[in-house]
């Protein structure tokens, strides 16, 4: 279906965003990393007041607003242009709401009815007005009112609770094996990084903090894979698309917000598809040049950029969906991307139509919660075990890896839905698509890094979502032509890896 195109630039006032501090090792190597705190903050660990140093495990530390646009979702095609829209304005009045709490947050510990006064109370009435103008759109299309809203106006501020059984253990990543090494072998002499290394990137800015990092080698093997059963579809079709070495980033999101522009307010990295962003059509994304091998391939895969928080400005440092909105940072271009689809353990896989539109994982899960992650860290040479709130520390010689596994249950009916949700799903423990739904290939999707070992890296997201590991997310848009999606359904269904 084509989208019509709306342009809403982002208010977001400019903060300045720095990033300061290194350990370098005995041996020449960076390993850990910084913090990342806004100019207007100025304070690290060691420059706390004395009383806000002992509370800082209970200071306020972002904006917690209802999620939205799971509760809508009946909207008639002829509202859907109007409440996408004004979901994305939403999202602006968050960040920019965030963005005052983080200018005013010591004026607002010393008092906190500043952020009732300033911040949450104005952020409630916008909520409402905006909640007004959707349930207007899908009434005058013809569709019943949304209920329940109003309930969803107040926003609050979140203490985040530092965990520090969860803080990094340096040490231990580097004494584990690298990639390929015997489990006995040494890290060629290099020391260990010392109890003393700064905490990682984040503290005193807007994220993440040492907690959200964990050695890899202190993580259990996790993966359970179901059992195929003999009419399963075994095959395999993996698509070669490049890296994104061509730096394509925007921070639209034609998804989730056709025709806004910075609907994403973080970065994406895109490979596959160069005509996306936030106004492309459909027609559009099919008349557009493909950075995969396949030209047969169109399709539009992206994901949050993922930065090194060492203090190195990037082109969009002073741009909308970059620094301004505290996505700061070298970005950092994969090693590889690993595009494949795959069959499902139970059943034969149908074509997936053409533009169907699927996005796996949650950016906003940090305050949403988890019902809705998705995508999986880990590293090279340690992939069963993933983890889904942590980013891992790898042992050196070992790679960042993270990984999407789509939704591969399909509706039968409908390209994209209201909450960008509903028409797909998951299968069950089992493999099984439930509720009518029916089997299409699976996308893998797999991104390596080779970043320094230890804390010190991030993806992007929406401001108040503190760069938790748990909001990485990945956005896909089928747009495979029919003869190539057709070879991809036969190869699965046979039992074959083609591509």
């Amino acid at each position: 279906m084509a989208r019509t195109a709306r342009r809403k630039r982002s208010t977001v006032a400019n903060r300045a965003i720095a990033a300061t501090a290194a350990l370098l090792l005995g041996g020449g190597g960076l390993i850990a990393a910084n913090f990342y705190a806004s100019a207007g903050e100025g304070w690290s660990k060691d420059k706390q007041p004395p009383a806000q140093a002992e509370n800082a495990a209970q200071q306020m530390s972002t904006i917690d607003c209802p999620e939205v646009a799971n509760a809508i979702t009946d909207v008639p095609e002829a509202a859907r242009a109007a409440v996408d829209g004004e979901l994305a304005g939403i999202d602006s009045q968050i960040t920019e709401a965030y963005q005052k709490f983080a200018d005013q947050k010591a004026q607002i510990e010393q008092d906190p009815t500043v952020a009732d006064n300033a911040i949450l109370n104005p952020l409630k009435d916008k909520r409402l007005e905006s909640f007004g103008k959707i349930s207007a759109a899908i009434t005058g299309a013809g569709g019943q009112q949304p209920q329940g809203l109003e309930a969803l106006a107040p926003c609050t501020l979140r203490a985040q609770a530092q965990d520090p059984a969860a803080s990094p253990d340096p040490s231990a990543a580097e004494s584990a094996p690298a990639e390929g090494q015997d489990a006995g072998a040494q890290n060629n002499g290099q020391a260990s990084p010392s109890a003393s290394a700064p905490p990682a990137a984040g503290q005193g800015g807007n994220g993440p903090d040492a907690s959200d990092f964990v050695s890899i080698k202190s993580v259990r093997p996790n993966v359970v894979k179901p059992r195929k059963l003999r009419q399963a579809s075994r095959g395999s079709f993996t698509t070669s698309c490049g890296v994104n070495a061509n730096k394509k980033y925007n921070s639209d999101n034609v998804i989730v917000a056709p025709g806004v522009s910075n609907g994403a307010h973080h970065m994406h990295d895109y490979v596959g598809n160069q005509g996306n962003n936030a106004f492309a059509s459909d027609d559009a994304l099919a008349a557009a040049a493909t950075s995969c091998r396949n030209q047969g391939d169109k399709s539009t895969y992206y994901w949050p950029v993922l930065r090194l928080q060492n203090g190195q400005a990037e082109f969009d440092v002073n741009a909308d969906g970059g620094g301004k909105e505290g996505n700061a940072g070298k970005i950092q271009t994969p090693n590889e991307v690993t595009l494949k689809f795959v069959g499902n353990p139970t059943s034969k896989v149908v074509a997936m139509p053409r533009f169907l539109r699927i996005i796996t994982g949650d950016a906003k899960a940090f305050v949403n919660g988890n019902a809705n992650a998705n995508a999986s860290w880990s590293c090279t040479g340690f992939e069963n075990r993933q983890l889904k709130d942590k980013y891992p520390i790898c042992p050196r010689g070992s790679k960042v890896v993270r990984t999407f596994n789509f939704q591969s249950c399909w509706d039968g009916q409908n390209t994209d839905s209201a909450n960008h949700r509903t028409h797909v799903a998951f299968a069950d423990a089992n493999g099984r698509c439930q509720n009518g739904f029916k089997a299409i290939p699976q996308l893998q999707q797999r991104i390596v890094y080779r970043v320094p070992p230890g804390p010190g890296f991030a993806v992007d997201s929406f401001p108040e979502q503190l760069h938790k590991p748990v909001t990485d997310h990945g956005d896909f848009i089928n747009v495979f032509d029919t003869r190539i999606m057709n070879k991809m359904v036969s190869c699965l269904n046979a039992g074959t890896s083609c591509r």
